[in-house]
Formats: structure tokens, sequence, C-alpha cells
């Protein structure tokens, strides 16, 4: 049933992909599962969406993310062992990885046909409404309540597609979506083109997409049509790209700051400068890697 308030309260999950920059690791282990401190990636990714109003959770997953489902079903023995041990705090942890009103709904993809395809495979469980997509391996720490809320503040006011950028480095270009804009020099500017992962030489901008959308509906259409693109996938990005000849779609620089967890230095950073702020550990973190030899770190 579609959300006759056209607010955004659904978000998409893609995570059936292997993991494989982190073998051995993710072999028996979905790669969104890797904890950054105490809170696995795809928590940080759901609580982000929480922020932003998103109730309905749907995780396009495969037959290797059972483990998914489990972090956020409940785990009755282990919260009565809890219990009994008087370890409420733990206990209140367990129990409020989901808030109460939020639904988790999965769905499989039976082929790793891209990214594009993962969209597609919600498309009976996201409807009508305007959604969210969000990548668990892009960790954001948005200023304010996120940067989904922050993305959500832009749709509200120009009820069209939003897509989350940032400046990236020219020679990265061949690693993203990269967009061409128009308009004036704001955060939110209209998306003239998009290229997926072209060279640098050939690169319209250094505008680069991150894993945060919001789609309207209209995007299922144009994913069932468009056929396989670069590695004989269906790119979200190709569907986005027909989109924009049909309807407005912007490009928004969010707020806060990205770690890239899909690679390994990325992952290594996000949990450096999440433990440097996390409450339990900060000082005894701090004064560690000061006696490694970073005294510069405040």
């Amino acid at each position: 049933m579609a959300d006759k308030s056209g607010r955004v309260t659904k978000a998409v999950f893609p995570v059936a992909g292997l993991g494989t920059r982190f073998l051995p690791a993710t072999k028996a282990n979905p790669k969104e599962m890797l904890p950054v401190v105490d809170k696995p990636l795809i928590q940080y990714a759901v609580e982000e969406a929480v922020a932003a109003g998103i109730t309905q959770m749907i995780f396009v997953t495969s037959n290797t993310k059972r483990a998914i489902e489990d972090h956020f079903d409940k785990n009755f023995e282990l919260e009565y062992k809890l219990e009994k041990s008087g370890k409420q705090a733990l206990l209140e942890t367990v129990r409020n990885v989901l808030p109460d009103g939020v639904s988790c709904v999965y769905v499989r993809q039976p082929e790793a046909l891209g990214l594009g395809h993962a969209v597609l495979c919600a498309r009976h469980l996201a409807g009508n409404d305007p959604f969210a997509v969000i990548l668990a391996d892009d960790l954001i720490d948005g200023e304010g309540n996120g940067c989904m809320a922050q993305m959500i503040d832009i749709y509200d006011r120009y009820q069209c597609s939003v897509l989350g950028v940032q400046e990236i480095p020219r020679e990265d270009t061949d690693k993203y979506g990269i967009v061409s804009l128009t308009g004036e020099q704001a955060d939110a500017r209209r998306i003239t083109a998009i290229v997926e992962k072209p060279k640098p030489k050939d690169a319209p901008s250094t505008m680069a997409v991150v894993g945060r959308y919001i789609l309207t509906p209209q995007i299922f259409t144009l994913l069932e049509n468009i056929g396989k693109g670069a590695g004989g996938e269906i790119q979200l990005t190709d569907a986005i790209a027909k989109l924009l000849s049909t309807e407005s779609v912007l490009a928004y620089r969010f707020k806060g700051k990205r770690y890239d967890c899909g690679n390994k230095l990325g992952y290594l950073e996000a949990t450096v400068e999440y433990g440097l702020k996390h409450p339990e550990l900060r000082k005894d973190f701090l004064a560690y890697l000061k006696n490694f030899g970073v005294p510069e770190i405040k």
C-alpha cells in the first residue's frame, strides 16, 4: 500500500554481495556484519534510516546472509541469560538493536546481477512509494540526524529523486558513478547526466555518487527495461540516466564524513575514528595511540 502522505518511510538495503575484498573474513560472515568497534556496519545503516524517520527496512539478501536476519531478530536465550545475570545495560543494548515500530522484510536476490537488479528485487515491497537505498559499505557519520535525514529534507522540499554525492580525486572516477550538474553552487543541484565509472580523462566532473539514494517508484519500470550494462549487470546508474529525461534528479552534498568500508583502509579508518569517539573507549584508546607514536591525536 502506498503512503498517501508521500513521505519516505521505506529503505532498501542491498546486502547480497559476496564481500570478496575482505576474504577470508567474509567466507562465512557477511561483510555487512563486520563490526566497527561494537556494532556491525548494517546496524549503523539501519540506525541512520531510523533517525531519518524510516520505519520499514527491506533487505535484499542471498543464501549466505542469514546472520543479518538473525541480528535483527530476537534472541530469547541470550536475553534470558543477560537478565538472569543482572546485565541490564547489555540486555537493553540487545533489545534496542531494532526499535519499536520498525519492521524488517527480507527478499532474496536469486542471481548476482548488480545493484540495479538488487533494487528491482524490492519492487513489490516498495510499491508506489518513494524509497531510500542505503549501502552499508558506505558508513557516513552525518551531521544532525544523519545523511539520510538530510536527504529526506531535500526530498520533502523538491519532491524528486535525490542522490548523495561527494567530491573525489579525479584519479578515482573509475570507481564511482559520476554526475554532471547545473544550477547554483548549492548543496542540492540538478543532475544533467550520470556516467558509471568513467576513466579520469572522460569523467564529466569529480562529483561522485556514494551509497545513499532516494528514488521515486518510476525507477522500477526503467530497471525492468534497460537490460545489462557494464560488467554484464543491471546498473542502477543506467536507470537513473534514463530517469533524467522524465523528471528532475538532484545531487546532494551531504554534511558529514564518509568512510568507504568496502575496502580495508577505509574500514580501518572508521574503526580508529569511531573508537576515538566511543564513550567507554576514548580515553584508553587515545592513550594507547599516543603511546604507539601518534601524539598529534587530540
